[in-house]
């Protein structure tokens, strides 16, 4: 009896069909769901990187940061790309869920190891001896992620974001007030590696709690071979991929040391931090729904640019907002040792709207299974990349941040050429449905910034001044949006989706 009952909750997790009678419900709530939990983790991000930049110094954020580049690739492994795998496929079962989860474990384990061992190679590479046991204990983290990558991967298969949205801000949570504890008292650049790994140890606890599968024996022949390499693909991809954009901070910290790149890598992850609030939870509900809908092309275009729309209106704004007032959110959040990184924030912003729009990309490659074509764009973008950032070093964190900055909407527009060829997706139909987010964003960082000069130069307190501005910007944002052509209309359409929100699951 308890076998049959444990197939009964281990099958549920498997099949898709019921999601479909209210795909758009679903997406729409789940949506709203993940993006109030992003919000939640950008308070808790916010808050610590405010409080944890006066407690710190950019040495201890260089640190972490030459780790990071280590840890961060060796991570690619633990997923190999079997979670998409088991997201996108039509039909899974036990059997292939179980193989594939001991295989990620496994693998898990193994790259922890290599990692603890390379602990002295990179202490070595960057001449930090501090690095070796920031990397050893860093290495820990591994067994537990390789742990909850097929139980994640279940639960937003089965659309399942309220639980994968409770167990994210309770990691986040538990890493934040540890990293501040930690700092408080004295533990200096070891407070952001506490922080790491009480995150992952949260949600470790938080998915084996929130989904109950069980993972059985692991079998040669159940029918893997499929999902194997379609993961191969996007860890190939992946792996090409994070090279490439990572190389800048291992360029930046080899040839300027831990001060430029600890400046470099924060004005990176403020740069990015509001765009992954939005990016991480609408992924999440438009991967899955795509997937669903590849074999209907109609269904399947409208949902894609619906989903860019959303994506862009509310990630296009911050952006414009950012780059009009960088001077101020700087010395706002991080204070007046974080000056330096004003210039390269600036720089950044447009591979933050690479960010922000290149997502969908993405979502198209891996929900039509087109995932060989995602690494030879990979493989094609990187080695730009490399040439890009072995030519921006000669001028410190400055000059990376420009070549790569710069170069971004080149590569967007090439890149979408090139994913929907042969789709039923069109680069003409993107155009337009980015074009009022684009204009309306744009069009008032563009005003802002005249108004600042003109009208509001003399206001000292930079709390009250960015507020000021923030109002200003929404309003023009807005206003603009408003009289473009159609513009009432699809602000319209906007307000009937946030009413499905309404409905009941």
């Amino acid at each position: 009896m308890k076998n049959v009952s444990s197939k009964v909750n281990n099958e549920q997790y498997f099949s898709t069909d019921h999601l479909k009678a209210d795909l758009k419900g679903r997406s729409v709530r789940g949506g709203a769901v993940t993006m109030a939990a992003q919000i939640s983790k950008f308070i808790f991000q916010m808050g610590s990187t405010v409080v944890l930049a006066r407690l710190l110094v950019p040495e201890d954020y260089g640190l972490i940061g030459m780790v990071t580049v280590v840890i961060g690739f060796a991570e690619l492994f633990k997923d190999l790309g079997l979670s998409t795998a088991t997201i996108q496929k039509a039909e899974i079962n036990h059997k292939q869920v179980s193989t594939l989860f001991w295989i990620n474990f496994a693998i898990s384990c193994v790259t922890g190891l290599v990692v603890a061992g390379l602990a002295p190679v990179v202490a070595w590479f960057y001449k930090e001896p501090r690095l070796t046991w920031i990397t050893l204990a860093l290495a820990s983290s591994f067994v537990l992620g390789g742990l909850t990558v097929q139980h994640q991967a279940l639960l937003k298969r089965q659309m399942s974001f309220t639980s994968l949205a409770k167990i994210e801000i309770t990691s986040m949570l538990a890493g934040v007030v540890t990293a501040i504890i930690s700092a408080w008292y004295g533990f200096g650049y070891w407070a952001l590696v506490l922080m790491q790994i009480m995150i992952a140890i949260a949600n470790a606890v938080g998915v084996w709690i929130a989904c109950n599968w069980r993972p059985g024996v692991p079998l040669r022949r159940s029918g893997i071979r499929s999902m194997l390499a379609f993961g191969g693909n996007i860890t190939g991809f992946n792996l090409v991929n994070y090279f490439s954009r990572n190389l800048d901070n291992v360029l930046i910290g080899q040839y300027w040391g831990p001060q430029e790149l600890g400046l470099y890598a924060q004005a990176y992850k403020l740069v990015l931090l509001p765009i992954n609030q939005i990016n991480a939870p609408i992924t999440s509900v438009a991967l899955p729904a795509l997937s669903s809908l590849q074999s209907e092309p109609e269904k399947y275009s409208k949902f894609f640019y619906k989903a860019i729309l959303s994506i862009s209106t509310l990630g296009m704004p911050m952006l414009g907002f950012l780059l009009a007032c960088a001077d101020k959110v700087i010395l706002t959040l991080l204070g007046q040792q974080w000056l330096g990184a004003v210039i390269i924030f600036q720089f950044l912003m447009p591979a933050a709207l690479n960010a922000t729009i290149g997502v969908g990309m993405g979502w198209v490659y891996q929900s039509l299974g087109m995932v060989d074509r995602q690494l030879r764009w990979g493989i094609v973008s990187s080695i730009l990349n490399v040439i890009l950032f072995v030519i921006g070093v000669r001028w410190g964190a400055i000059g990376v941040a420009a070549a790569y900055g710069l170069s971004r909407p080149f590569f967007l527009v090439a890149g979408f050429a090139y994913c929907f060829k042969g789709t039923p997706l069109r680069l003409k139909e993107l155009a337009k449905t980015l074009f009022q987010p684009a204009f309306a964003s744009i069009g008032a960082a563009v005003v802002l910034i005249g108004i600042n000069k003109l009208f509001l130069a003399g206001i000292n307190n930079d709390v009250i001044a960015l507020l000021i501005d923030f109002i200003f910007y929404c309003l023009l944002y807005f206003g603009i949006w408003i009289v473009l052509p159609n513009g009432r209309s699809t602000l319209f359409e906007m307000l009937q989706i946030a009413k499905t929100l309404k409905q009941k699951v």
